[in-house]
């Protein structure tokens, strides 16, 4: 069974019919925001891809991939966990250059995911990718690209409430950096998440750097996949959500591997076997443009901007009968 919170005295600024049109509004205001901050084109993506290409995100390396063959190919493929890989192979074979990059909707199964008003088996994602230099393989310009990021989707809830003036939601601009390292130092007595509602509910928008790498305590402050971000480059930003009283993780991102970081974090993962798959080969010798990326949550960033307090407020999806009935006793229109 999933976990719902109710909020207390919880309704939404918006009506069914006026939600189905903000999120339209939305998702088509973000798509050019961001297209026009970092100088990106839309391009096609996959819903699945051939395992053996090594291109599928293995996320923290336990989730089940949905997996189905395709007879007249002769091939079993998987549906993507996310993009992170296939973005950086597409620059490389749509001929890209520094300065650019590609974004696309990204739509993915996560079958073991579990169920709670901020996470469902459905996630749609803007995922976008951009060519950099090695000398832009650092800090500032993380942060630079996390700053249009922030001011992207801040524009964007400008023009929603200009449409709809019933509509209240405040975000701040202003953005708070912090290592998970220093976040463990701040909060040592608490859980990560623990430590990302605390801090979040302070500043309001933050971002935590150094994701995926063991903290002195000896646990990770998330757990990432080896191959994509580079681990001393990357984070997650994160919004503090009124309706849940709650930090709300709206990307993750980062500043991905080189052949060095990438050689180092196999690793240190225990994940030497990739070595041998095409897209590892490629990046090992070099081949692959340096880049950086992330994935944007579409229904979060819904949920942010719209004041919701439950994911399937603004996705169609499937919750169990105890969260549907829950949510219809509160007056949360589930879709």
């Amino acid at each position: 069974m999933s976990h719902v919170i109710i909020p207390e005295d919880y309704h939404s600024c918006l009506n069914c019919y006026e939600t189905q049109e903000a999120i339209g509004l939305i998702k088509n205001l973000m798509q050019s925001k961001l297209c026009m901050a970092l100088k990106l084109k839309r391009v096609t993506a996959p819903l699945f891809v051939d395992p053996a290409s090594g291109l599928n995100d293995d996320l923290n390396g336990v989730e089940r991939p949905v997996t189905f063959g395709i007879p007249d190919a002769g091939v079993d493929v998987q549906v993507v966990h996310s993009l992170a890989k296939w973005k950086r192979m597409a620059l490389y074979r749509y001929d890209f250059h520094v300065g650019n990059g590609l974004l696309c909707d990204m739509n993915a199964i996560r079958r073991d995911e579990e169920l709670d008003n901020l996470h469902s088996a459905y996630v749609d994602q803007w995922d976008w990718e951009k060519i950099i230099t090695a000398d832009e393989r650092n800090f500032d310009y993380l942060k630079m690209t996390v700053k249009r990021i922030v001011e992207s989707i801040c524009n964007t809830l400008d023009e929603v409430k200009y449409r709809y003036e019933q509509l209240d939601t405040e975000l701040c601009r202003d953005i708070s950096f912090i290592t998970s390292q220093e976040l463990e130092d701040r909060y040592p007595d608490l859980t990560p998440k623990e430590r990302e509602n605390a801090y979040a509910r302070e500043k309001k928008t933050i971002f935590i750097l150094q994701i995926g790498g063991l903290l002195k305590s000896g646990q990770r402050h998330d757990g990432r996949a080896p191959d994509y971000d580079d681990w001393k480059l990357n984070g997650d930003l994160i919004f503090w959500h009124e309706p849940l009283q709650c930090a709300l993780e709206v990307s993750s991102m980062g500043i991905r591997v080189d052949s060095k970081s990438l050689d180092a974090q196999l690793t240190l993962a225990g994940c030497d076997d990739r070595r041998a798959l095409p897209f590892h080969k490629m990046l090992l010798d070099g081949e692959l443009p340096l880049t950086i990326g992330g994935g944007i949550g579409q229904s979060r960033i819904c949920m942010l901007l719209l004041k919701k307090a439950h994911v399937g407020e603004v996705q169609a999806g499937i919750w169990d009968a105890e969260t549907q009935r829950a949510c219809r006793e509160a007056g949360i229109m589930i879709l």
